[in-house]
């Protein structure tokens, strides 16, 4: 960290950015087996984890309405507190969760799901703000690498999480009951620490327009940045073609791994944790990478990591071959899938947040991230239940090929962007 040069600004910020990404850690490890808790304690359909997926991706439609609200709103650490506060707390409710899957299952299924929805609602808001926040207080040299080591952390702490609520589940798998309500208190806390990252808005706001006036501007100043910006528009439409790809195998890889494989909770956070390890020791190589290479040449790299993952996953099909120890189930092609969704992971992690921030100024970074975010919406209002859909027709092998091919398309495009439009 010594050789970095940080400013006192940036240690202070980077201080924050650690202990709230090690809260954050915490949080993703237990959602991380989300579907598999609706799958194996709730006993949900196939469509119902579709739903679970598409409600995460499909709020960020709303990326553009709610960061209109952000630029108007001088008084933004109260908006995010606000906002934290009805995202968070409807995760309380998991408490008077019946431990048992006769009572009135359906209920229960259905408000998981809506409880699940109205916790991502904030992501519209949060995330471009922590771009922005951050984007703000990291000089562009060190932004890259502090963000990989923040990041890193977050792994770390993941990793332990999610082995724990795997054992845990494994042992009472109606112990989500508790671990929900206090992944809410984690949450708040966490989001409440990241607001003391010392940050003014320079920003005048001038309220010369009235709130759907802005909102058609913003859609329209959305669509001059895609039209002008051309690698950048290059760079969002192969976001497309991936995000098809990973939607439509997203939910279909869960049933895959409960149905198909019949792996237990420890078996999965197992996987998960293999290829979060590989992340871990990848994340500050390629978080120093990417500030130094064409972010299209480093999407390139994302998506084929992607795509070897769906193929080694799609072949564990037809070479079921494994072994048992200390409970958990291996397979071996499934291990070798892993260890590319590794290197997916630890790119994407950097990739997905401020890949957009290197096309821009750091003023426009917000608005940037807003459109990433609202085109992830477009992509993920359809992909998931299409995906089940698709494999209800074609199977898992169906489902997997068309997203092999998708992000072929989208590495296609990355490389002849980078041939034809050059300039970032």
């Amino acid at each position: 960290m010594n050789n970095l040069n940080l400013t006192e600004k940036e240690k202070h910020t980077f201080k924050i950015h650690i202990i709230y990404s090690i809260l954050d850690g915490i949080i993703i490890g237990v959602f991380a087996l989300n579907e598999f808790v609706l799958i194996k304690s709730l006993k949900g359909t196939n469509y119902q984890i579709g739903f679970l997926f598409q409600f995460s991706i499909i709020v960020m439609i709303l990326s553009i309405f709610f960061n209109e609200i952000l630029k108007r709103t001088q008084n933004k650490v109260k908006l995010i507190k606000i906002l934290t506060i009805i995202t968070r707390l409807p995760l309380l409710a998991l408490l008077f969760f019946p431990h048992n899957t006769e009572s009135n299952n359906l209920f229960y299924q259905g408000l998981f799901l809506f409880i699940f929805l109205i916790y991502s609602l904030a992501v519209p808001i949060i995330s471009p703000t922590i771009n922005l926040f951050l984007k703000n207080s990291y000089s562009q040299e060190n932004f890259g690498k502090l963000y990989g080591y923040a990041t890193t952390a977050s792994k770390i702490v993941m990793l332990v999480s999610t082995f724990l609520f795997g054992i845990l589940l494994d042992i009472n798998n109606y112990l989500y009951t508790y671990t929900y309500p206090f992944i809410a208190v984690i949450s708040i806390i966490s989001i409440y620490y990241l607001l003391k990252i010392d940050y003014k808005d320079k920003s005048n706001i001038v309220l010369s327009k009235n709130y759907w006036h802005a909102v058609i501007d913003s859609f329209s100043n959305m669509y001059k940045v895609l039209k002008n910006n051309k690698p950048y528009l290059h760079f969002e439409i192969g976001f497309m073609f991936y995000g098809l790809a990973w939607m439509i195998s997203a939910a279909v890889i869960a049933i895959f791994l409960d149905k198909a494989l019949q792996l237990n909770y420890s078996s999965i956070a197992f996987y998960k944790n293999s290829y979060n390890t590989i992340a871990i020791f990848l994340l500050p190589f390629f978080g120093k990478l990417i500030g130094k290479i064409d972010p299209r040449k480093f999407a390139a790299i994302t998506f084929s990591a992607l795509l070897l993952f769906l193929f080694f996953m799609g072949l564990t099909e037809y070479v079921p071959y494994y072994f048992n120890i200390f409970g958990l189930k291996i397979y071996y092609t499934l291990i070798i899938s892993y260890i590319f969704y590794g290197v997916f992971t630890a790119t994407m992690s950097l990739l997905w947040f401020i890949g957009s921030a290197y096309f821009c100024k750091d003023k426009e970074a917000g608005f940037y991230q807003s459109i990433h975010l609202t085109l992830t919406g477009l992509r993920g209002s359809v992909a998931p239940i299409f995906g089940v859909f698709f494999y209800n027709i074609f199977d898992f092998s169906g489902v997997f090929g068309l997203g092999i091919f998708s992000l072929l398309l989208a590495i296609v495009l990355m490389v002849w962007s980078m041939k034809y439009n050059n300039k970032v």
